[in-house]
C-alpha cells in the first residue's frame, strides 16, 4: 500500500461491534426496559440523519475525495509497511508519555503532535484516550474555583488511615494537606493571622479562614446592625400625596350607589347591638357612685396638734409652714413691683377667672393709710347665698347583709327523694367500665368495658345473670337498651361494629317478639333488592354474625360502620336510633331504621367534630353536638332551627329534658350548663362544682325533678331541677347531694351514669372496674 501524505487530514471512523453491544447490555441492560433503549436508538438515528443532511452543503468535492481516501485507508484489510508501523508506534509512545519536549518535528509545515493516544479496546477496535487540558492564564477557565471535596456528609475521620481526604468532581483523590510540627502550631497560635478561626473546613481539611468581607459581616451582626453594607434604616419619606388640590377628578366614573344608599351591613350591626342591649349582654352606662360620707366613728389624730420646737433629727417631721408673703404683698412694695397704667387697666378689664393674682400691688406711704377691704361685704353675701341655695339632703347609710342578697333556696330535706347512699356494688369487669344502661322495666342493668364483655345484672340483688364476650381486641364503648317493654333488645358498640343482643333471661314469648322485630328488616331488604336490581349497594350492611358462638349466646344482628362508634341514642318509639363516630368525617352521624335495616347519613359537611346526638322526646327534632355548639334540626322540614352556644371549650355530653324545652350540657372544662331553649341560645345557668372534666349528664325520665353529672374526680353531683309550664317562672336548680365512692384510675373517674325509670335511684360506671347503685 502506498504511503499517505502526512499533511492530509484524517477523520476517525468508529465501527459498530455486536460483541461490544452484547457486553454493554449484559452489564446493565437488565435494568433498562425495551422502551428506554428504543427511544435512545431512534433519537440517535434522527440526530445522525439531521447532521448528514445539514453537512452536505458544507463540504466541496475535494473534501469528499479526501474523506473517501481516508476511509479507504482505515477500511482496508492490508497490513501496513514497517515504516508506517514504526511511525505509528512512535506517535503512540510519545502520546502515551504525555511529554511535548521529547518529540521534535522535522518539517515546520507538519502538523503538531496529536493530543490523544490510540489504543485497542476489548473488542480490538481503536480507542482514543485524550490528555487532560492544562488551563493556562489566557484560558477561559483561569478563574475556575478551587477543587472541592465531593464526599458529602461523610466525616473526614473516616479518611484518617488514608493519605487522601476525598475525591474531586473528576474522581481524583485529594491529597491530605501538610501539617506543621508542634513548634509551628505554637508559632501560628502566637502570630494569629487575619481571618484565623481555629476551625477546620470539613470539605478540604484545611484551616478555615474568613475573608475581609466575611469578617465585616460578622462584626456588623455582632453589633446588631444590618448585614448589608450601606443599608439606610431611616430612608427619606416620599411624599406620595401633596396638599395641592386637583381641579379635575381622578376618575370620571359615576358615584357608586353605596354612597347614597343606606348600608345594610351597618343596619345589621346596629340591630345586633340593639339585641345585645335587650338581652342584657351590653349594659348602659351608669354614672360612678358617689363616695359615702366619712365615717364618724373613725378616730383621727393630729400629729402636729401640740407642736413644740425640737432639735433637728431624722425621725422628727416638722409641721409644714405657710410660705411667707412676697414683696408684692407689702403695703409699701419696691417700685419695680408696682404696675403701670396699662397693666392696671388690663387687670381691671379682665374677668376674675382670667386674673393671675387676686390683688394689685399698691403703695402706701404709712401703715395707717391702708384702707379697709373693699370686697368684704360682697364675699360675705356670696357665702350666705351659697349656703342658702345649697341642697340639704340627709343620706341614710344602707346596712345590708350580703347573705340576704343571695336567692333563698329550699332546704335539701324538702326536696327529697334523691339518692344519698351506695346500696350495691357490681364487680366482675376486668379494666374500666365504659358504659351502662338500665332497661325500661327497671329490672336489669347492662354494662360493658375494656374487656369487650357485655354483662347483665339484677339491680335489686346485684347478681350477674348473663354475660357474653363480644371481642378480645377492642373495648366495648356503649351499651343501650331499646325503649319500650314489648321487646327486650340490647345494642352494644365494639370498635366499628354494632351488635343487637337478646339476652336469654327473658320469657319465651318476649324472646319471640324480640326476634320478630330484628328479622323484619331482612324481608324488607330482600324485597327492595328484587324490585330495584340496578340500585347501588348500601354503604352499611346489616348481616347476621358469622360466629356460631355469638349466635348461640343471643347476638343475632350486626352492623359494620367505617369508624369507631362512641354514642348510641334511641328514639322514644324504638324503631329509630342514631350513632355517632367522631372520627368518621362525612359518615360521623348516622340514623338507622331497625324495621327496614336501613342506614342514612344526613350530614355530608358537618361543621366541627361531632360529640353526641339525640332525638327530641316529643317533637321531630334532632340535636347534634359538636365541640363548641349544639345544632337543632327539624327532621320533617329538613332544615336547621337554631344553634345553641353553651360557651364551653369542648362539649363532652348533653341531655334533653323530658318536656323538651330545656337541656343540660357537660364539658371537659369542668362546667355544667343549663339551657332554656325558649329563652336564649346562651346558657341560663353555669354550674362549677367539679375539679376535673365532666363525662356524662343525665335527666331522670320517670317524672322526678332530678338530674346528675359524672366527673373524672370520682364523684357524682345530684341536682334538683324543677321546670314548670309557666313561661314567667324560671327553672329552679338546687344542688342537693355529692356522691363519692369511685376510685380515680389513670386520671379517669366516673365514665357513665343512668337513672332508674321509676325510682330515684342512680347507677354509675367507674374507671376502677365497678358499677354502683345509689339509692
Amino acid at each position: 500500500m502506498a504511503p499517505q501524505n502526512p499533511t492530509k487530514k484524517r477523520k476517525a471512523i468508529t465501527r459498530d461491534s455486536s460483541e461490544a453491544d452484547e457486553i454493554v447490555l449484559s452489564d446493565g441492560g437488565g435494568d433498562l426496559d425495551a422502551g428506554f433503549l428504543d427511544g435512545i436508538l431512534s433519537h440517535s438515528e434522527e440526530e445522525g440523519s439531521s447532521l448528514s443532511n445539514s453537512g452536505e452543503s458544507a463540504f466541496d468535492e475535494e473534501d469528499d475525495d479526501d474523506l473517501d481516501d481516508s476511509e479507504e485507508d482505515f477500511g482496508s484489510d492490508e497490513i501496513p509497511s514497517d515504516e508506517e508501523g514504526e511511525k505509528r508506534n512512535s506517535i503512540g509512545l510519545n502520546g502515551s508519555a504525555g511529554s511535548k519536549s521529547n518529540f521534535v518535528w522535522e518539517d515546520e509545515d507538519d502538523e503538531p503532535p496529536p493530543n490523544h493516544v490510540v489504543t485497542e479496546d476489548a473488542n480490538g477496535n481503536p480507542r482514543y484516550i485524550y490528555q487532560d487540558i492544562d488551563p493556562v492564564y489566557a484560558s477561559d477557565d483561569s478563574e475556575a474555583p478551587e477543587t472541592t471535596n465531593t464526599i458529602g456528609n461523610i466525616p473526614l475521620s473516616f479518611y484518617d488511615s488514608y493519605p487522601h481526604i476525598g475525591y474531586d468532581i473528576n474522581g481524583k483523590k485529594i491529597a491530605r494537606p501538610a501539617k506543621g510540627e508542634a513548634l509551628d502550631a505554637l508559632l501560628d497560635s502566637i502570630d494569629i493571622p487575619k481571618g484565623w478561626t481555629g476551625l477546620t473546613d470539613p470539605n478540604t481539611g484545611k484551616p478555615l479562614e474568613l475573608s475581609e468581607q466575611e469578617l465585616n459581616l460578622l462584626k456588623r451582626i455582632q453589633m446588631n446592625e444590618v448585614g448589608e453594607e450601606g443599608y439606610d434604616p431611616y430612608p427619606a419619606t416620599i411624599e406620595y400625596f401633596t396638599s395641592k388640590t386637583e381641579l379635575m377628578p381622578l376618575s370620571a366614573a359615576p358615584e357608586p350607589k353605596r354612597r347614597f344608599v343606606p348600608s345594610k351591613h351597618e343596619a345589621k350591626r346596629v340591630m345586633k347591638i340593639v339585641k345585645a342591649i335587650r338581652e342584657g349582654r351590653i349594659l348602659p352606662y351608669k354614672p360612678p357612685q358617689e363616695e359615702d360620707e366619712e365615717d364618724l366613728n373613725m378616730q383621727r389624730y393630729d400629729v402636729w396638734a401640740n407642736e413644740a420646737p425640737r432639735p433637728d433629727h431624722a425621725m422628727n417631721v416638722p409641721a409644714p409652714k405657710v410660705p411667707p408673703p412676697g414683696y408684692d404683698e407689702s403695703y409699701h412694695p419696691p417700685p419695680e413691683y408696682l404696675p403701670d397704667k396699662n397693666e392696671k387697666k388690663a387687670w381691671e378689664e379682665a374677668d376674675d377667672e382670667d386674673r393671675q393674682k387676686e390683688y394689685l400691688p399698691t403703695d402706701h406711704s404709712s401703715f395707717r393709710k391702708i384702707p379697709g377691704y373693699d370686697k368684704f361685704t360682697k364675699e360675705k353675701f356670696e357665702r350666705c347665698l351659697d349656703l342658702y341655695l345649697a341642697p340639704r339632703i340627709r343620706r341614710s347609710r344602707l346596712n345590708i347583709d350580703p347573705e340576704s342578697l343571695l336567692p333563698k333556696l329550699p332546704s335539701p330535706d324538702e326536696l327529697r327523694p334523691f339518692p344519698t347512699t351506695c346500696a350495691t356494688i357490681f364487680r366482675g369487669h376486668q379494666g374500666r367500665v365504659r358504659s351502662l344502661a338500665v332497661d325500661p322495666s327497671g329490672t336489669w342493668l347492662a354494662s360493658g368495658g375494656d374487656d369487650g364483655t357485655i354483662r347483665v345484672w339484677e339491680i335489686l340483688t346485684g347478681r350477674q345473670l348473663w354475660h357474653v364476650k363480644i371481642s378480645s381486641e377492642d373495648a366495648l364503648n356503649v351499651v343501650r337498651w331499646r325503649p319500650g317493654t314489648d321487646a327486650v333488645i340490647l345494642s352494644a358498640a365494639v370498635g366499628e361494629d354494632l351488635y343487637f343482643v337478646i339476652p336469654p333471661i327473658i320469657s319465651p314469648e318476649l324472646e319471640s317478639r324480640s326476634n320478630t322485630i330484628l328479622d323484619e328488616g331482612f324481608g324488607y331488604a330482600s324485597s327492595k333488592s328484587t324490585s330495584d336490581s340496578t340500585a347501588k349497594s348500601p354503604a352499611v350492611q346489616w348481616i347476621r354474625p358469622t360466629s356460631t358462638r355469638l349466635a348461640d349466646a343471643g347476638v343475632l344482628l350486626k352492623i359494620h360502620l367505617r369508624s369507631t362508634i362512641k354514642v348510641i341514642s334511641w328514639h322514644r318509639r324504638g324503631d329509630y336510633f342514631t350513632t355517632v363516630s367522631p372520627s368518621g368525617q362525612t359518615s360521623s352521624v348516622a340514623i338507622h331504621t331497625l324495621s327496614r335495616h336501613l342506614t342514612q347519613q344526613p350530614f355530608r359537611h358537618l361543621k366541627g367534630l361531632p360529640q353526641s346526638a339525640q332525638f327530641h322526646p316529643t317533637k321531630p327534632i334532632f340535636f347534634v353536638a359538636t365541640q363548641r355548639t349544639i345544632r337543632t334540626y327539624d327532621l320533617s322540614k329538613q332544615e336547621l332551627l337554631k344553634i345553641v352556644q353553651p360557651g364551653a371549650r369542648w362539649i363532652s355530653s348533653f341531655d334533653v329534658h323530658p318536656l323538651g324545652d330545656n337541656l343540660i350540657v357537660g364539658s371537659y372544662d369542668k362546667r355544667l350548663l343549663w339551657h332554656d331553649l325558649d329563652l336564649s341560645v346562651r346558657p341560663y345557668k353555669t354550674l362549677r362544682y367539679h375539679k376535673k372534666a365532666i363525662r356524662q349528664v343525665k335527666f331522670h325520665t320517670g317524672g322526678l325533678p332530678l338530674f346528675a353529672d359524672a366527673s373524672d374526680d370520682g364523684s357524682l353531683q345530684i341536682f334538683h331541677g324543677k321546670v314548670v309550664g309557666d313561661l314567667m317562672e324560671n327553672a329552679t336548680i338546687v344542688p342537693v347531694k355529692v356522691l363519692r365512692g369511685h376510685g380515680v384510675m389513670g386520671s379517669l373517674g366516673v365514665l357513665d351514669l343512668d337513672w332508674h325509670p321509676r325510682e330515684p335511684w342512680c347507677v354509675s360506671a367507674g374507671a376502677d372496674g365497678t358499677c354502683r347503685l345509689w339509692t
